[in-house]
């Protein structure tokens, strides 16, 4: 309240004030960067991505078919085609064994998602990318503060994207940002990120005056929202360690009922190399008619446990859209067995608690 007080104050409440500053230098201390820059949105940070990669009309990009819808869109948005491919079974995360067969002379680019902030297959993606020339771009917007093998989450693509929605664990209501690994594209990127203007040089002292001089559109969120994430982010190891610590408690309490139902349902599976963010707590239960009657028991005792995305290569825009490489019937598998549990950094002990107690219940 302080901070949103400041800006109103100052008179500074459109964006590229010291809040952007301040909220840019701390993502960068985060990811261990320097150049991350605010947008309105991730799905605005992903349509900048594809500006900046020049992907457009005729171009194809290989989207994993479990991901939000942001994914697609922002590739359409560009005039290039999403390909969906299949994902890993037990994660849901794009499958690097069906990106290489689905890659053709249109390709320009591999999106990955890190599921619930918790990779797998990323250094196979990295080599693939590497080995025909592709941009690697890595949706990040569930991970932010995780690794992989010791690298932090962000930083392994030659573009990374993350979200501030309300949903996430540090969040500004709306709000996203973006790396680039190369600095002639984050200097593009700035540019059309502010209606295709070279305002940041004007505002640096570069130049006397600022004009267009390239695509773009209006990506730069006001300096209202960059205090609340300046707050947030400025709380983000707290915030983190309350996260964490529910999530232990599901892992810890869940482990001998999710036993009981044998090898077929499973607690949030993790790769050995991945340390996740808590951002969610999943199960994988046995099939869509076993999750469902789950969500059902949790539901009659006021607990709003949900389900995640449908496969974007089931839904109406996708089929309309994109286009499907292989039956991407892991995807299928994994959203119909999935159901999240609430997690959230204000949860008490009694609300834990009372959340395992009810899963325990379902027989």
């Amino acid at each position: 309240m302080d901070y949103l007080a400041d800006v109103l104050a100052s008179g500074h409440t459109q964006g590229d004030g010291p809040f952007t500053d301040r909220a840019q230098e701390l993502i960068d201390r985060i990811l261990g960067t320097t150049g991350s820059l605010l947008t309105t949105s991730c799905t605005h940070a992903l349509e900048l991505a594809w500006a900046v990669l020049d992907c457009g009309a005729g171009d194809e990009v290989i989207v994993p078919s479990f991901t939000f819808s942001s994914g697609a869109i922002s590739v359409l948005q560009s005039g290039a085609t999403p390909v969906f491919v299949d994902c890993d079974s037990r994660t849901g995360n794009i499958d690097p064994a069906e990106v290489g067969p689905a890659i053709g002379q249109r390709t320009k680019a591999i999106l990955t998602m890190h599921y619930a902030g918790a990779a797998s297959g990323i250094r196979e993606l990295r080599g693939i990318a590497d080995e025909h020339g592709l941009a690697l771009v890595e949706d990040n917007a569930h991970g932010l503060g995780a690794t992989y093998d010791g690298t932090k989450l962000g930083t392994i693509g030659d573009v990374s994207v993350q979200s501030y929605h309300a949903t996430k664990n540090v969040q500004a209501g709306e709000g996203g940002s973006i790396y680039f690994a190369d600095d002639a594209h984050r200097e593009r990127a700035q540019i059309i990120r502010e209606k295709g203007t070279d305002r940041s040089r004007f505002l640096r002292g570069e130049v006397d005056k600022y004009s267009w001089v390239d695509l773009g559109s209006s990506y730069l969120p006001s300096e209202l929202c960059a205090a609340v994430l300046t707050a947030q982010l400025e709380a983000f190891d707290e915030i983190q360690a309350m996260r964490m610590g529910v999530w232990n408690s599901y892992s810890a309490g869940l482990a001998e009922w999710a036993e009981l139902f044998g090898p077929s349902v499973e607690l949030m599976p993790l790769d050995p190399l991945a340390e996740h963010p808590a951002h969610m707590f999943y199960i994988l239960m046995t099939d869509s008619d076993e999750r469902d009657r789950l969500l059902k028991h949790l539901h009659q005792q006021d607990i709003v446990a949900t389900f995640h995305y449908v496969p974007l290569h089931s839904s109406r825009a996708g089929r309309k859209y994109g286009r499907l490489h292989g039956d991407c019937h892991r995807a299928t598998e994994f959203s119909g067995r999935l159901l999240r549990l609430p997690l959230w950094a204000g949860m008490t002990d009694g609300d834990v608690e009372r959340v395992i107690d009810a899963v325990r219940s379902f027989r």
